[in-house]
């Protein structure tokens, strides 16, 4: 933009070595590239030489810092670099890597590639434009109508942190747009031989005014506005190099459609106005934060955008794009969006609370990724797992599912990201069949006081031979999985006098009463009996123990039968004095199937709620018979396990 080594070579030749006018001489230079040519007086030369930039670039005035010898130095020294080829979305990577862990987090801000990128944009539009123009080819009306088409073509990303979707969707408009006017020279005359003179209407019609964001930073704005002049600026130096000419660098025009301001309270019609037949694309990655991890402001936001909406506090963040994109769509079937997601708005509770009100607006799931790791080579990279999902008017046409490096054509995509009909699966208070019931495991709201491990037992037995009938082995998730002894104090209100009566139990009662006394509503609500567990189910035979979490990695979710001297905590779910063959309906495959399906994740791993995929298993009335042939089984299994009883579950 500027003359081959004016800045440093301006630098180097008006200010002192020391770099003591540094500061002063770059106020200075900022404000006289925020003057037109027209409106100059009194400058020297050298200062005089700088262009008029405008576009609000240098509008408002920043101190500089103090300079020293070697910061100047430095500054000259990082100046001699060739600065052309840097991508403009290399400040997505510089924002991450400057901002604090907390604050980016706190944002919900993810930084994403261009691989990554290209994942979004492809199938919801640009795939589109590069077969219109492979229809176009040979034809100038078509590839006028297509070049006119791409012009007009608004593009809003409501999360636009740096202006990554942005820029790339802009390059790649401009790209298509390049081969397009190529094809219209080689059929109006050839390129080169001086048969033809296009003139200045063959200069790029793309322009940033059609570009639209939304962002919370206020620096990430400001970066936003800036990348995206460096890609114009970039785009328009390849025009120049195929075509001979394209449009001046300076002095910049406003953008203007970059909004700093929150996306769950702006109204996206004022920030991206919307016309009948407008061809629109919302894209982006916004940002994501489950219900426990939102602040209270975006909580708020959630009951902003859901105001008329009952039921939708477990949902993630960035469910309120989702809702909005689809209301700001719904009236306009020339419009998609497509947003980087947690896969999570696709599994358990959240699948009943978004996707009805999404689907209800006539729209569907027009392609969609399979759950991937998302990770860039940023500093601080987001580690989580998510997919990508495109939406848009309801139609008879194909969509597709994109696994890995392939993708298949289907006629449906359902909420849950597969190839079925739309039938969403409500969690249930009861059961749907004859199964018995599945509850979670005792919750212990002790602060461990109530529990322990082997050593602290073998301890209190020695010093209290008769205390034995009221301890009880504790068995949750780990415990089971990895063969983890642990114990606790299992009080009934007739042995509460014994116990009292030692001091070091007494003491850990006490604790306990204390402990919930400084809790939330539930905690609370049982310190009148510290010495028990909020619940106290148990079982009078036997009792059957399914882990809450469990790898995704594992064929079957691992169960187990324990007795019934021993208590199921809450990382755990338990079905008491069950048939036997109810173990065999867990284990089953399909079963597993359907669990997958339906039950929610922590991170990629299963998360098992019985509302969900206990309650809602669709299982039919066996015989006796059947049940004994499936009990056959179980056998078979404890007995398999027996043969290797030196490995554990996990």
């Amino acid at each position: 933009i500027f003359e081959t080594g004016q800045f440093t070579g301006a630098i180097s030749s008006h200010t002192q070595v020391d770099g003591s006018d540094l500061n002063s001489y770059l106020d200075t230079l900022w404000d006289v590239m925020n003057t037109d040519k027209g409106q100059r007086q009194n400058l020297p030369a050298y200062l005089d030489a700088f262009p008029y930039v405008n576009g609000g670039l240098f509008r408002h005035q920043y101190a500089a810092p103090k300079f020293t010898r070697r910061s100047r130095q430095m500054a000259l020294d990082r100046g001699e670099l060739d600065w052309k080829a840097i991508n403009p979305d290399i400040f997505g990577s510089m924002i991450q890597a400057v901002i604090t862990p907390e604050h980016r987090g706190g944002l919900g801000m993810h930084y994403t590639s261009v691989p990554n990128i290209m994942k979004v944009i492809e199938p919801l539009f640009l795939n589109e434009l590069y077969e219109a123009y492979e229809n176009a080819k040979g034809n100038l009306k078509k590839l006028n109508e297509l070049r006119l088409r791409i012009s007009k073509i608004k593009i809003f990303d409501p999360a636009c942190g740096s202006g990554n979707f942005l820029i790339i969707a802009y390059k790649e408009l401009r790209k298509l747009e390049m081969l397009i006017i190529r094809d219209i020279q080689a059929m109006k005359g050839h390129q080169g031989s001086g048969s033809l003179d296009l003139g200045t209407e063959y200069l790029s019609m793309i322009t940033l005014s059609h570009f639209y964001g939304i962002e919370l930073d206020d620096f990430a704005h400001e970066v936003a506005i800036l990348s995206l002049w460096l890609a114009e600026h970039q785009m328009n130096q390849a025009f120049f190099a195929a075509f001979g000419m394209s449009r001046p660098a300076l002095p910049l025009m406003e953008t203007g459609h970059i909004v700093h301001g929150n996306a769950c309270r702006v109204d996206w019609e004022v920030v991206c106005p919307k016309e009948k037949d407008d061809e629109i694309y919302i894209l982006g990655n916004p940002p994501y934060l489950g219900g426990k991890s939102q602040s209270k402001e975006q909580k708020q936001d959630m009951s902003i955008v859901f105001n008329t909406i009952k039921n939708y506090k477990e949902l993630d963040y960035i469910a309120s794009w989702f809702l909005l994109a689809s209301n700001y769509i719904s009236n306009l079937n020339t419009a998609k969006f497509s947003f980087v997601t947690t896969s999570s708005l696709n599994q358990g509770a959240q699948v009943s609370q978004l996707w009805p009100l999404i689907l209800s607006k006539n729209l569907e799931i027009k392609f969609a990724y399979h759950p991937f790791s998302w990770s860039n080579n940023a500093k601080g990279n987001a580690g989580v797992s998510v997919t990508i999902i495109g939406i848009g008017h309801n139609t008879n046409g194909k969509k597709s599912i994109f696994k890995s490096s392939h993708s298949i054509s289907v006629d449906n995509i359902n909420s849950y990201l597969v190839s079925a009909r739309n039938i969403i699966v409500h969690q249930r208070l009861n059961i749907l069949s004859e199964l018995p019931q599945m509850i979670t495991g005792n919750s212990p709201y002790d602060n461990n006081n109530l529990r322990f491990d082997s050593h602290y037992k073998e301890d209190i037995e020695k010093k209290y031979p008769n205390i034995k009938h009221i301890i009880k082995k504790t068995v949750g998730a780990d415990e089971l999985l990895n063969d983890i002894y642990k114990w606790c104090f299992w009080i009934p209100n007739e042995l509460l006098n014994l116990a009292q009566q030692i001091p070091e139990i007494n003491t850990h009662i006490e604790n306990t009463r204390l402990f919930r006394l400084q809790g939330g509503d539930v905690a609370k609500s049982i310190a009148n009996r510290p010495h028990q567990f909020r619940y106290i189910h148990t079982a009078k035979k036997s009792q059957i123990i399914i882990p809450i979490v469990s790898s995704e990695r594992r064929e079957y979710i691992p169960i187990g039968f324990i007795d019934s001297n021993s208590v199921v905590i809450s990382s755990a779910a338990a079905i008491y004095d069950p048939e036997p063959y109810v173990f065999s309906v867990i284990s089953s495959k399909i079963h597993n199937c359907w669990l997958r399906l339906t039950s929610g994740k922590l991170d990629s791993r299963i998360r098992y709620l019985s509302a969900l995929s206990w309650n809602t298993f669709p299982f039919p009335t066996i015989s006796e018979s059947q049940k004994q042939e499936l009990e056959k089984h179980v056998y078979r299994i404890l007995e398999e396990r027996e043969k290797h009883s030196e490995k554990t579950l996990a």
